[in-house]
């Protein structure tokens, strides 16, 4: 396949002038949006549909281009995901919703409760999800004591439009994208999105995939900087923000330059709704139980893969293994696991400053484990190795534990625990008070000891105060199915925000959700696409694609084929 150029952004930030034109463009559309019916609103996000398959390509080349993979290697399937196919997703979720609606049968989903919450099961929804997705089940928790309502927007129409400012990420090329839908078509704003620097090159895709919502006034897109995005925060034709970043990024816009000196007063300098989701420290329980070698080689794959994908630059990327002290098969398991690590190809570090996050904790550790395998040639100069910090104590405000790593690091801790009826409790009450952050967490946990352990495991589930939790599942996954709602536990407040506030995505309209649970089989029958091993990656990734722009029987069975090949 061609390797096309990347269409460069505008090099430079736009004029002030330019962008008080922009803004009141859209000042002005802002009310004109919440005349706009769901038929209409369906029939834009269709079209922006047809507009991304026109780019899909380049789009997916272009973020390998930048990221240092082969287009034509099974590993650009990742980028395939991360963008097209994660962007395509959720307008395919968000037009299923509005059809409901439109319908007058809102969308809804099987709900159950325990011990008084309840729960809401988004998929698998239909027959061709229970089939491509085997095994797979996918949980919005609501919270407890709300009612299990949706779609607040459709149901109270507001009386102002608002304006919302989008700072979008720099890692994954659909967060931007799916940000700047959710603002449009589950919070009614009108949306300006200022693209980050590092992949600003997606930006005239962008362009050209919501080109219709661009024209009528709706949506427009900025290039520049931190200057830029502060300029935009305090600008008064902006009515509310939503920033995919850093808490250090989310601070600053908040408090200012000094945001300690300004907590400390209690003064803010923002005077506006910020929403975020910020990342943080994500954590890997491993349960004890009795694993045969496959078991143990294959959750090492797993474990491996949630620390590389994407270079290991994503917010919930795994960043802390937690096991059992006394589980018979923990050294074993380490060592197959240095190994794999060892033997999965580094990336280029793209992302700015990782060299030296990378150095900072090698500094804190002198007995980091640099792992690198005779087979692998020298690494080249900008990439980074994998590498983990063993026997990290289990303590509130240790480095590796408060700050995160986003770059090729693995902290390794141990709990007083041998059995899973002692470990998931500890390990619980561990991650919830000394890890930093409450975004995303994993739990890998074998079908045996699940079935001994249902009760301490539904328990531990209740009890893990994060937004998204993956159940012998990268806790990422869950990004890309857009019925799960996506976000940092409830409760962060402005002064300690530690993951961000408040929810994206969440295409079924929960009014209250409080963390989603993605489910696996300790074993799928078909290995998960985010293995960064995955031997027909790409090809899985485009057939999916296929699918969701156009979701009939023939392009299931190409998804089908091409899956169970990886």
């Amino acid at each position: 396949m061609t390797v096309l150029p990347m269409e460069a952004p505008p090099s430079q930030s736009p004029s002030p002038a330019d962008l008080d034109r922009t803004l009141t463009h859209l000042t002005a559309h802002k009310h004109n949006w919440l005349q706009v019916s769901i038929a209409q609103r369906i029939q834009y996000l269709e079209q922006c549909l047809v507009n991304l398959d026109h780019v899909a390509d380049a789009w997916a080349n272009a973020s390998c281009q930048a990221k240092g993979l082969d287009p034509n290697a099974a590993i650009a399937g990742e980028e395939w995901i991360a963008g097209p196919l994660g962007t395509a997703m959720g307008i395919r979720s968000l037009i299923t919703t509005l059809q409901s609606w439109q319908s007058g049968q809102p969308r809804t989903a099987p709900l159950r409760q325990y011990q008084g919450q309840s729960i809401a099961q988004v998929f698998p929804e239909n027959l061709m999800e229970r089939l491509l997705l085997l095994g797979y089940c996918g949980e919005v928790w609501l919270e407890p004591n709300l009612p299990p309502t949706q779609g607040k927007i459709y149901r109270q129409q507001p009386t102002f439009g608002q304006l919302c400012l989008v700072l979008g990420a720099g890692n994954l090329s659909c967060i931007a994208p799916l940000d700047a839908i959710h603002q449009l078509f589950a919070e009614n704003h009108t949306v300006l999105l200022k693209m980050n620097p590092v992949n600003a090159y997606i930006g005239p895709f962008l362009e050209q995939v919501f080109a219709p919502l661009i024209t009528d006034g709706f949506l427009a897109i900025v290039y520049g900087g931190a200057e830029l995005g502060s300029y935009l925060c305090q600008h008064p034709g902006i009515d509310t923000i939503h920033i995919t970043g850093s808490e250090a990024t989310h601070d600053k816009i908040v408090w200012g330059e000094h945001p300690e000196q300004q907590k400390a007063i209690g003064q803010p300098k923002l005077n506006k709704p910020i929403s975020s989701e910020l990342g943080g420290v994500t954590p890997i329980l491993v349960v004890p139980g009795q694993w045969s070698r496959s078991d143990l080689e294959f959750q090492a794959r797993h474990i491996a893969s949630m620390v590389a994908h994407n270079g290991s630059f994503d917010c919930v990327a795994g960043k802390v293994l937690v096991l059992a002290q006394d589980w018979p098969q923990r050294e074993e398991f380490l060592s197959l696991l240095h190994q794999t690590l060892a033997q999965t190809p580094t990336r280029k570090a793209y992302y700015p400053a990782a060299q030296e996050r990378y150095q900072a904790f090698c500094n804190a550790y002198p007995n980091h484990l640099v792992l690198s395998s005779p087979q692998s040639p020298q690494i080249p100069s900008e990439h980074l190795p994998w590498t983990v910090l063993p026997n990290i104590p289990a303590h509130a405000g240790e480095y590796a534990l408060s700050q995160e790593a986003f770059c090729s690091i693995l902290a390794e801790v141990t709990i007083a625990a041998q059995t899973a009826a002692e470990f998931l409790p500890a390990a619980v009450d561990f991650v919830n008070h000394s890890v930093a952050g409450n975004l995303g967490c994993m739990v890998l946990i074998d079908p045996r000891t699940q079935r001994q352990h249902a009760a301490e495991l539904d328990a531990a589930i209740a009890a893990l105060q994060y937004g998204v939790i993956g159940i012998n599942a990268w806790a990422g996954a869950a990004f890309i199915f857009a019925g799960l709602a996506w976000g940092a536990f409830p409760g962060n407040p402005l002064h300690r925000i530690q993951s961000g506030q408040g929810f994206v995505h969440n295409t079924y309209l929960f009014d209250h959700p409080q963390k989603s649970v993605l489910r696996l089989p300790f074993r799928p029958l078909v290995l998960p696409t985010w293995f960064v091993d995955h031997r027909t990656l790409k090809a899985t990734a485009q057939a999916f694609l296929k699918f969701t722009l156009d979701p009939n029987w023939l392009h299931f069975l190409q998804v089908a084929i091409v899956g169970l090949q990886g």
